[in-house]
């Protein structure tokens, strides 16, 4: 796979894991303001993303698996950061699910 080729699959990891960040920050401020009507949806739908992004860093784990050269440069770099960061982002945000609602049935 070339640099260029690698590179457009870090923009893919890099778009997928910012639409599933930017889900979570808002479930996380409806939340805050005590809406908990879309917490299901919207946490589908970030996961869908986040899933989108882990198919696409898989391809490449794959192929350099199977012993195929590649020469990493900053733009997928940057992709796996969000993808990592976005999917603890996730997690965090599960528990403070759990916390607003424990507040919230106080």
């Amino acid at each position: 796979m070339t640099k260029d080729e690698l590179s457009m699959v870090g923009f893919e990891i890099v778009a997928y894991s910012g639409d599933a960040r930017s889900t979570l920050l808002s479930l996380l401020k409806e939340m805050r303001a005590g809406n908990f009507e879309n917490v299901e949806e919207k946490l589908k739908e970030a996961d869908e993303n986040i899933n989108l992004a882990h198919q696409s860093q898989t391809k490449i784990l794959q192929q350099e698996a199977r012993g195929e050269d590649m020469e990493m440069g900053f733009i997928f770099i940057h992709g796996q950061d969000h993808l990592m960061t976005t999917i603890l982002l996730r997690d965090i945000v599960d528990d403070f699910i759990h916390l607003y609602e424990e507040r919230g049935n106080k």
